[in-house]
């Protein structure tokens, strides 16, 4: 690659002189005065008036303008601070700060000989009257100095976000001439292999577009390595580097680490440095004569698990439709996870944005109102028979089971559709929106890093809407978050404050009434018999699961979606497979997932 010129930074100049205290300065004349307007006009940037206050002006005209053209300053203040009488005539003594632009500042003292008489002083000409250090032959130049950006880190110290030396391939057809096709059927040939997306007629149409320098592709240093002998001396073609933040492991939560990357940017840059040298003329460098080193920026920590999102990746990678999980830590809001199956990336974050059915597991809200309005516990006995009818319409029991009369509890184990229906009944046209709210469900976030919607749960006046709210269709939506914040929820008795990024404050519109402490003890209940005796009985093997399935119809009614929502001890979780016609395969999935997150 070709080597980037080094960055010689600095700004135009304003100047100025600060003038030394009492006594020095002979309103007469002499070499106080000499000394003063010497330093006044090469502080000014007038290095012709300087130059002929010297005893050699052409050597001091050319030495001032060719540092002052290195360091572009943006201000000088020059400061006469003694003159005293020698042997041979006088020296001065001063002080002189540099103001580079961009908070970088240098100041040093230095001293200069004055010869003659009378009113007419010069002062002695050498390249030291600049610096002390500057010889013969020699100039000054300032060089900036990036600090390394910091990386990010993930809740266990695992890196997530490291920098890396990226390389741009620029192709500017104009430059490549009569050989430009050449130039486009080799990038292509060599870069298509790390990039099927880039094609001869992608960079011809491209640079055509941009009329001017067209980036083809930013490439990891590792591979542009593995392409630079063909591509490095295409006519047309040159390159750029700088330093990016890059998930150390690209297939990590792919849409969500870019999230995280844009709002740290500036958090990871730390402070930069720079350093004063001189050069030999030849322009290399000599002898540093001030450095200031950067400052690299503290690592940035966030909430995400990189054994959970691995987890949670490999155990929906293989579903053939958008399969999402979000997992969260129910003490402290922390989100472990969020993983998507490739499907679902290619739609967006579905995980915190997709508005789906929740189906049969938002019957824990619906449980938890009834329990709420005390007319029944777990143990009330209730009718859960193959279908019933609400206002003159059919409500039916997945396959039409039909359980008789069981506790409350073993209608939630079981997912009895009537049973829930049969209850929303009796409530009020808003109970089930608030109750869904104390769970976290139509509460807004702002999370930094993060687009989230919990879901909705509008009020239902009409009896037949509230009855299939209940069990999760209707006009009730909630995305994979939203039911993730449940039954975070329904664990920890409080409604989580989702944390991403650490130090980074989440918002929340309103902090809902906490759910009654009977409440919740008679809904975990309910959701561990899910697990000990009802439609999730494989995931006992993983511990003390907790939650709830779902089967979500959607569309026609002809397709459903599978769901299952819980929790297992300070990890609450939700799982959606799309449009897999049942919630077995979810069940199946959340098994993989436990059974990997350990």
């Amino acid at each position: 690659m070709r080597a980037p010129t080094r960055r010689l930074s600095a700004l135009l100049a304003v100047v100025a002189l600060v003038l030394p205290g009492c006594g020095l300065v002979d309103s007469g004349g002499g070499p106080e005065q000499s000394a003063e307007q010497f330093l006044a006009a090469f502080a000014g940037g007038d290095s012709t008036t300087a130059a002929d206050k010297t005893d050699s002006p052409e050597s001091a005209k050319a030495l001032m303008d060719k540092v002052r053209g290195a360091l572009k300053p943006a201000t000088v203040i020059a400061q006469v601070e003694k003159v005293d009488a020698t042997s041979s005539g006088a020296r001065a003594s001063f002080r002189v700060t540099w103001d580079l632009g961009r908070a970088r500042t240098w100041a040093y003292d230095g001293s200069f000989e004055l010869v003659g008489s009378g009113d007419d002083w010069k002062v002695r000409w050498s390249p030291s009257v600049l610096h002390p250090k500057l010889s013969a032959q020699q100039s000054l130049a300032v060089q900036d100095a990036d600090p390394s950006l910091a990386p990010v880190l993930d809740r266990d110290g695992t890196t997530v976000l490291a920098p890396e030396r990226v390389i741009s391939v620029l192709f500017e057809q104009a430059k490549a001439g009569e050989q430009a096709q050449a130039s486009i059927d080799a990038l292509a040939g060599a870069l298509g292999g790390i990039d099927p997306a880039i094609t001869a007629q992608s960079i011809a149409e491209g640079a055509k577009a941009a009329g001017g320098p067209y980036q083809v592709v930013a490439l990891r240093d590792a591979d542009y390595q593995k392409v630079k002998g063909a591509i490095y001396e295409l006519p047309g073609v040159r390159f750029t580097a700088e330093s990016r933040l890059l998930p150390a492991d690209r297939a990590l939560a792919p849409t969500l680490l870019p999230a995280i990357r844009k709002v740290i940017e500036d958090q990871v840059k730390g402070k930069s440095g720079y350093r004063v040298f001189t050069v030999d003329s030849g322009g290399n460098e000599d002898e540093v004569l001030f450095e200031k080193p950067a400052e690299s920026a503290k690592a940035v920590s966030v909430a995400l698990s990189t054994k959970m999102q691995q987890a949670a990746q490999a155990a929906i990678a293989g579903e053939a439709t958008p399969s999402m999980i979000v997992a969260i830590q129910p003490s402290t809001g922390d989100i472990l996870a969020v993983a998507q199956n490739a499907p679902a990336d290619a739609q967006g974050q579905l995980a915190l944005t997709g508005r789906y059915p929740p189906g049969s597991t938002f019957k824990i809200v619906t449980a938890a109102q009834a329990l709420a309005g005390g007319t029944v516990t777990p143990d009330t006995p209730l009718g859960c028979p193959a279908s019933i009818v609400v206002n003159g319409r059919e409500i039916p029991n997945s396959n039409r089971f039909d359980k008789g009369v069981i506790p409350l509890r073993s209608a939630f184990a079981f997912s009895c559709n009537t049973t829930f229906a049969e209850l929303a009944k009796g409530m009020g046209a808003g109970d089930l929106t608030a109750m869904a709210k104390r769970f976290g469900i139509g509460v807004d976030y702002v999370v930094p890093g993060l687009t989230t919607i919990t879901g909705s749960v509008p009020q239902a006046g009409d009896v037949n809407q509230r009855a299939e709210d209940s069990f999760g269709q209707g006009k009730v939506v909630a995305s994979p978050f939203g039911m993730a914040v449940a039954t975070a929820t329904a664990a920890s008795g409080t409604v989580p404050k989702p944390v991403l990024i650490r130090g980074a404050e989440t918002k929340i519109d309103a902090v809902p009434e906490p759910v009654p402490a009977a409440v919740l003890d008679g809904v975990r209940l309910m959701m561990a018999e899910v697990v000990t005796g009802g439609t999730a009985g494989v995931l006992a093997q993983y511990g003390d699961v907790r939650g709830k399935t779902g089967t979500a119809q959607f569309g026609d009614g002809t397709r459903s979606h599978g769901w299952f929502v819980g929790y297992r001890g300070d990890l609450a979780f939700a799982v959606l497979l799309t449009d897999v016609g049942q919630s077995g395969t979810a069940v199946e999935a959340t098994g993989r997932f436990l059974a990997a997150a350990g």
